[in-house]
């Protein structure tokens, strides 16, 4: 979506239309559910959030003064949701990703987000396949065992594939502190994965 229709789309939300939230959401729901799984490496919190992030800009659009673009807006809402989530799960000992045995499919379902980022190998063979699910199970465990601001970091760069700007104004840390953080996120992630290859 372009500058210039999401101007439109600001617009037509803070007039209350309805037509103009269902194209937010439809174009918008596959990365925010992408961000906040990965954020939060759980399905059914990840549904949950993600309906709470688009009900939250569209109760609160009146206050959005356009100084950035609707998506960098609503990405910082969701990043602010997941921090509180992520806050609230660790106060309930519910932050620990859960294996992939307690999951069970309960993961990213392949075809739900088509396009979407996911860390999924789809190879035609059997033994490759299998291989491909190894590996993601391995990458998904990695990153939910890495400190919240990290994983952050990470899920908006290299899985989101957002620029160093954009990221600025989501988290709110200059350019040096952001890619000094992600440097660090992307080593410990590198040898979380690599104990368990």
């Amino acid at each position: 979506m372009d500058l210039e229709e999401e101007k439109i789309l600001v617009h037509r939300l803070k007039n209350g239309d309805d037509k103009a939230f269902s194209v937010l959401v439809r174009h918008y729901q596959n990365k925010i559910y992408t961000l906040v799984f990965r954020m939060l490496a759980d399905a059914e919190e990840a549904e949950d959030l993600a309906q709470d992030i688009f009900i939250t800009l569209y109760t609160s659009i009146d206050t959005f003064r356009e100084e950035s673009r609707l998506s960098t807006w609503l990405y910082r809402i969701a990043v602010n949701l997941c921090r509180n989530r992520i806050k609230y799960l660790s106060r309930r000992r519910k932050s620990r990703a859960p294996s992939l045995e307690e999951r069970g499919d309960r993961g990213i379902p392949q075809d739900a987000f088509p396009g979407s980022p996911v860390l999924v190998s789809r190879l035609p063979r059997p033994d490759r396949l299998a291989e491909g699910h190894q590996m993601e199970t391995i990458i998904q465990q990695a990153l939910a065992a890495l400190d919240p601001e990290q994983r952050e970091l990470i899920v908006l760069r290299d899985i989101q594939g957002m620029s160093y700007s954009e990221m600025e104004r989501i988290v709110g840390l200059p350019l040096g502190t952001i890619k000094s953080k992600l440097h660090r996120a992307r080593m410990s992630l590198k040898d979380k994965v690599s104990k368990d290859l």
